[in-house]
């Protein structure tokens, strides 16, 4: 499902297997607890990497489990109770006290794009891999915090309408092109997730303080804290 490993002061954060990596309620829950654990065990310099194995960094929710309810309401109260447990996952990310980078192995659909936006820095592939945003294709309206998060994150009216509004399948490319991604100069899931451990180790050896790098993150989207329930810490200036 997924794995925490700590290797120096990184905490590598794996989605295991080779599936679509979807967000049933038992994963949702699952990638909470290790993020509190990687909060747990912060110290200056640690930095976090989310990656995956296989194909797909996540394709989303699992909308399976949420049909296999039997009727609509059922299927439609099984998405709800997705949706409202994965808004803590997202929060959790944004108030970690250490750096975030989100290393995509391969496709980032929907949940999966939004667990991806949720760090500070997004790399993905060249090769293989694809931004999209399903929601206009298979007729589901967009949560508050997931189009909260499109507004903090993706600067431009022009992106912001290329992600949510034409149901398009952005590659690497592209994505760097519409200010979506940080990098997209890797040719294998190996690659990337390489480049963002060197990325890992130059943040690292900042040695920032955990809580105020999180508030100051926190401070950049007032809007998205907002809707999350989090705010950020106000600290006194220091005297010269």
């Amino acid at each position: 499902m997924c794995t925490l490993e700590k290797r120096g002061n990184i905490f590598l954060l794996t989605l295991t297997g080779d599936n679509e990596h979807r967000f049933h309620p038992d994963a949702i829950a699952t990638i909470l607890s290790l993020l509190g654990q990687a909060k747990s065990q912060a110290n200056r310099g640690s930095v976090l990497i989310t990656t995956g194995h296989g194909k797909f960094f996540s394709n989303g929710f699992d909308l399976a489990w949420a049909q296999s309810s039997g009727s609509l309401a059922g299927a439609a109260e099984r998405l709800h109770q997705m949706v409202e447990s994965f808004k803590p996952v997202v929060a959790a990310l944004l108030d970690l006290p250490m750096p975030t980078i989100a290393a995509l192995n391969g496709h980032a659909a929907a949940a999966g794009l939004m667990l991806a936006l949720s760090h500070d820095y997004v790399y993905m592939r060249r090769d293989r891999g694809v931004l999209y945003m399903s929601e206009v294709d298979i007729g589901l309206s967009m949560p508050d915090y997931f189009a909260a998060m499109i507004r903090s994150k993706i600067g431009t009216s022009a992106a912001r309408r290329e992600v949510l509004l034409s149901g398009k399948k952005i590659r690497g490319e592209e994505a760097v092109a519409l200010g979506i991604v940080d990098s997209a100069a890797h040719d294998s899931a190996e690659g990337v997730v390489e480049a963002t451990v060197g990325l890992a180790e130059k943040l690292a050896a900042k040695k920032w303080k955990g809580d105020v790098y999180a508030s100051i993150r926190k401070s950049l989207y007032p809007e998205l804290c907002e809707i999350l329930g989090l705010k950020a810490t106000i600290f006194a200036t220091p005297k010269l």
